[in-house]
């Protein structure tokens, strides 16, 4: 979501020189506008599917721990990986998975292709091509793109915590959930933890962008290449999801607790009265970061993953439009 115009779309990694619009310059064609939306929804879709897909049983485990008074440890992690494995087999580390995709994709798409519209606009209400950008301005589209994601998408997360912490029995499918939410808990539920989640999205969102791309910025300067391998992309992208993560968690803890509240017997209603519930029954550290070491190995993993995807598939799709 970095705004760090740098790039020519954020996959290609084309660095460019900050660079005022220069007379008789052409501006992008209709089609080719309409085009390059279409590659970055597709291109986002295709990143949060995979990047999510690969991380999912350590999501679902650090969800649980997120929602529970119980404490957290690798140890105790694997034990409940291990007990859900020998109890529902292989593929129940993936429960709740389906949620994800069905929110996942369309957040993804969204946020990828939102991050390169704000890039263009913001790049011409600077001045600039709509591609090389300011640290600032930079920070700011990424911002914007999570928060577009989440406002679009948000009732999707909510069912997405409520199957991965909840027995099959309870919930048999996505629309089961939205139905006995809606019948059980009102409408309103739905949106519940979203004031915590735009909160943890603005640095969340703007840091992880604004990290890879300021990263592919000095490779390029410094190595020459204007193309990443894609070991380093994956390397950018962990340092982009370590960063970005670590600077939100307390708010997904938050957000997760509000989210579930229904099925865990709190009556959490605020951000600051769920804070302070939190601590006080487990402590700043144990409470607020539970879940943070794992977040750790997952979060880098899927972040690198989703930006190397969404790089790759966009420079896929340009060769085979150059092609054509």
């Amino acid at each position: 979501m970095s705004v760090l115009g740098e790039s020519v779309g954020m996959g290609s990694g084309v660095q460019k020189k900050l660079s005022p619009l220069t007379k008789g310059e052409v501006l992008p064609t209709t089609s080719s506008s309409h085009r390059s939306v279409l590659n970055s929804l597709f291109s986002g879709a295709l990143a949060g599917a995979v990047a999510k897909t690969a991380v999912a049983p350590l999501d679902r485990t650090k969800i649980i721990f997120q929602v529970s008074s119980a404490r957290f440890s690798a140890k105790e992690a694997y034990k409940l990986i291990y007990r859900t494995y020998l109890k529902d087999g292989f593929l129940s580390l993936w429960r709740g998975n389906s949620a994800t995709m069905v929110r996942v994709i369309p957040y993804a798409a969204i946020q990828f292709c939102a991050h390169e519209q704000y890039k263009r606009l913001l790049g011409g209400y600077y001045g600039f091509q709509g591609k090389t950008l300011p640290p600032i301005p930079r920070l700011v589209a990424g911002s914007l793109a999570g928060i577009t994601a989440s406002m679009l998408t948000y009732p999707l997360d909510m069912v997405r915590a409520r199957m991965a912490v909840t027995p099959k029995e309870m919930y048999s499918n996505i629309l089961h959930v939205f139905v006995r939410i809606s019948r059980e808990e009102g409408m309103k539920t739905l949106y519940r933890g979203f004031t915590p989640t735009i909160l943890g999205v603005v640095p969340y969102a703007g840091l992880s962008f604004f990290t890879y791309e300021t990263l592919k910025k000095l490779h390029a300067e410094h190595s020459g290449r204007l193309q990443p391998y894609s070991y380093e992309r994956l390397a950018f992208g962990a340092c982009a999801g370590l960063i970005g993560q670590s600077a939100s968690y307390p708010l997904d803890v938050v957000r997760r607790r509000m989210q579930t509240a229904g099925v865990t017997g709190h009556t959490y209603g605020t951000i600051l009265g769920t804070m302070k519930e939190i601590v006080s029954e487990e402590g700043v550290i144990r409470g607020l970061y539970k879940g943070l070491s794992m977040n750790w190995v997952k979060g880098p993993v899927a972040v690198g993953i989703s930006f190397t995807t969404f790089d790759l598939t966009q420079i896929l799709l340009r060769k085979l439009y150059q092609k054509g």
